[in-house]
């Protein structure tokens, strides 16, 4: 599953808000490989998309609200989309196109209306769902041209608007300390615990040893120096022994597994790696992109900014900033390749010097040091 393009108004935090996933120029010798719709190499799409940004721009948010989408065409329950409407007395918009197994490329278009009654109603929710076939010479630029010539319109029932789309898939993971379940895959278990097992190795070197327990289902052990630990339909026991770092390994070996046995083809890694050291989040991300199969997509967020220097295409990387003085459109995403255009632009460089006004604002921070000399 690949997302080209999203546009939303009045959902969480956005308004007005765009983020495009194509790209109009083919890179020689990019490091990323496959950045295009398979058997049609002109439809170019950014295979890896790494947001940045400070707190509370909306890296999170956004991954939310594409996962609400996803629920709401594949359950056809609205209340998982209006759940994320931010002001419910005025209009929410949203557009998305987005490609599934096929050679075809959706749009969404969805309006829901504030309801009359305190609860939202089907009749508050409008939805046009349009699909244009994708030969073998169209860009998503030409697709687009091709949904112009259709007219887009309310259909009677979003739910048979809804039942066009075929062959969704996805994987959204996202940071906690206090997990009560993980996620164990249901295919190639013995392939997941080897990727466990080193994940785990990697972030705590008292970990021997991962371990299948033939006799129970779905059942791990995770054997340490002095201790193993059980692990069982997700539910790891006495789990306050193992760091943060190790507990944010279990969910990242499930990212990793996906990836490798092609479970899903969209996925959204939200900050996995607060807790993990810089260098060993460099090498996820690296072994991530490189495991990536064709027409896969990843969505990967982080404040590292040593993940600026991986040898990546400029487009890679999108930059979330927030102006709560701008009503319009508080959260813009920027992404890199629209202002370093040369290969020799420095993107860390450009990060350093706030080319593209992110940077986290550390006034406040310093102003408690004057507090200090109230004293």
């Amino acid at each position: 599953m690949i997302v080209m393009n999203v546009e939303m108004d009045n959902f969480f935090a956005f308004r007005n808000f765009r983020m495009n996933m194509s790209y109009p120029k083919k890179i020689v010798d990019s490091s990323i490989k496959g950045e295009f719709l398979q058997g049609r190499s002109n439809f170019r799409y950014k295979k890896v998309n790494i947001l940045m940004g400070a707190n509370a721009t909306g890296k999170t948010s956004f991954g939310r609200f594409l996962m609400a989408v996803f629920n709401f065409m594949d359950t056809k329950q609205f209340e998982k989309i209006t759940k994320v409407i931010d002001d419910t007395t005025q209009d929410a918009f949203f557009t998305m196109d987005f490609i599934t197994n096929e050679y075809a490329m959706y749009r969404i278009a969805t309006r829901i209306s504030p309801g009359i009654s305190e609860r939202y109603e089907m009749a508050d929710i409008a939805v046009d769902v349009q699909k244009v076939e994708i030969s073998k010479k169209d860009s998503y630029e030409s697709c687009c041209k091709k949904f112009k010539e259709i007219q887009l319109q309310k259909g009677n029932n979003f739910v048979e608007e809804l039942e066009k789309i075929r062959g969704l898939s996805w994987l959204f993971e996202y940071p906690s300390d206090s997990l009560t379940r993980y996620q164990i895959p249901e295919n190639h278990v013995e392939r997941y615990t080897n990727i466990l097992e080193k994940t785990l190795k990697a972030l705590d070197p008292s970990i021997k040893k991962v371990e299948r327990i033939q006799s129970v289902d779905n059942a791990f052990v995770i054997r340490m120096k002095n201790r193993n630990v059980i692990m069982q339909d997700g539910k790891v026991v006495d789990q306050e022994i193992l760091s943060s770092g190790t507990k944010a390994g279990i969910a990242l070996a499930m990212v990793v597994a996906s990836i490798i046995n092609g479970d899903h083809g969209f996925y959204y890694c939200d900050e996995k790696f607060s807790f993990i050291h810089s260098d060993i989040e460099k090498a996820f991300l690296s072994v991530m992109i490189e495991c990536l199969k064709d027409n896969d997509q990843l969505f990967f967020t982080t404040h590292n900014t040593d993940i600026l220097d991986l040898h990546l295409p400029k487009h890679t990387f999108a930059f979330l900033k927030k102006d709560i003085y701008d009503e319009q459109e508080p959260i813009k995403c920027i992404s890199a390749s629209d202002y370093l255009k040369r290969n020799t632009d420095s993107l860390r460089n450009a990060v350093e010097n706030d080319l593209f006004s992110s940077a986290p604002n550390v006034e406040f921070v310093y102003e408690i040091a004057n507090l200090c000399q109230m004293n």
